[in-house]
């Protein structure tokens, strides 16, 4: 695997709190990688190692072959969970004083900029202050500060916090465009969907821990698919007692089937058509919320509101 980032054995502690525990994983060059957890888990801890802000206590981190001294920084883009832009400057010399930062020559971002602004629909506010943009579009604002020196690696700390369904699909297009252009990927989230959605592969952490990694796939598959879901006319309860079926979720007009390993689908399927008009019968793979939730050994009434959602 030819990879872009190496962590080895990192370690981060505070007192006698453990924020980062021998952590271990690989970044493929060019893929989309995704440090997911429970918020607390010390993704951001582990991205601020990455970007050498703090120092890890011991282990080793590599970019490109390299350690992380000198000028990498030049060549990663980096989104951090807290924000920060300079309210009184326009978005024009935002991007620009950004990119200088980057070593990223001036003449070329004045080049690309009008493209980046038209693609975010921020064209209309170019000469206007940072204050007048909404927290979404300043939040648009920031990525394309983070991406426009056409980095090697561009690094996303809770990315799609605060941003609405349609900006959150735009980003996620624009992700895959610089994947598609050879730029490596790794971002953090503790919303499961959104790591399905778009990583080749993931590393689930949680209280500093590894608790597993590898390609979404492979992750999945390994899992094996254990929930039928059922589109039908009719009152499904009764298939609480086909056998191979352990629980049911019921929904309107449809149910969530959870079944056992030596399950025989067929036959579960041959019981519900005797009974009700099945429209839709799907065999689901496990989702990453129910992965971690299983590995992790997590209670889900212990998470908070948006972690029971999402995480």
């Amino acid at each position: 695997m030819d990879e872009y980032l190496k962590l080895q054995n990192i370690r981060k502690a505070y007192a006698d709190k453990v924020a980062v525990d021998n952590l271990s994983l690989s970044v493929p060059k060019g893929s989309i990688y995704g440090i997911i957890g429970p918020n607390g888990a010390g993704k951001t801890t582990t991205i601020r190692m990455i970007m050498d802000i703090i120092a890890p206590d011991s282990g080793e981190i590599l970019v490109d072959g390299g350690k992380v001294i000198g000028e990498f920084k030049n060549n990663i883009g980096y989104l951090p969970e807290e924000r920060g832009l300079y309210k009184k400057m326009t978005l024009e010399e935002v991007i620009v004083f950004f990119a200088e930062l980057k070593g990223f020559p001036k003449s070329q971002t004045l080049d690309l900029i009008d493209d980046w602004l038209e693609k975010m629909s921020l064209s209309d506010y170019k000469k206007k202050k940072v204050e007048e943009l909404s927290k979404g579009m300043q939040q648009k604002l920031q990525f394309v500060t983070t991406v426009i020196h056409q980095p090697k690696m561009v690094i996303l700390d809770e990315l799609f916090s605060g941003l609405d369904p349609l900006n959150i699909e735009l980003i996620k297009d624009i992700i895959l465009e610089q994947k598609r252009n050879g730029i490596t990927i790794l971002f953090s989230t503790h919303v499961m969907e959104q790591a399905e959605k778009l990583c080749d592969y993931i590393c689930l952490i949680n209280k500093g821990q590894k608790v597993l990694d590898g390609k979404l796939a492979d992750v999945k598959a390994e899992f094996g698919s254990n929930t039928l879901q059922v589109d039908m006319e009719g009152d499904g309860a009764f298939s609480r007692d086909i056998p191979g079926v352990e629980d049911i979720t019921e929904f309107n007009n449809c149910i969530e089937l959870k079944i056992s390993p030596e399950a025989d689908t067929q036959e579960i399927l041959r019981r519900l058509t005797e009974k009700v008009k099945v429209r839709r019968f799907e065999i689901m793979e496990p989702s990453l919320y129910d992965i971690f939730i299983k590995v992790a050994r997590i209670d889900p009434q212990t998470l908070t509101t948006e972690e029971a959602d999402h995480v």
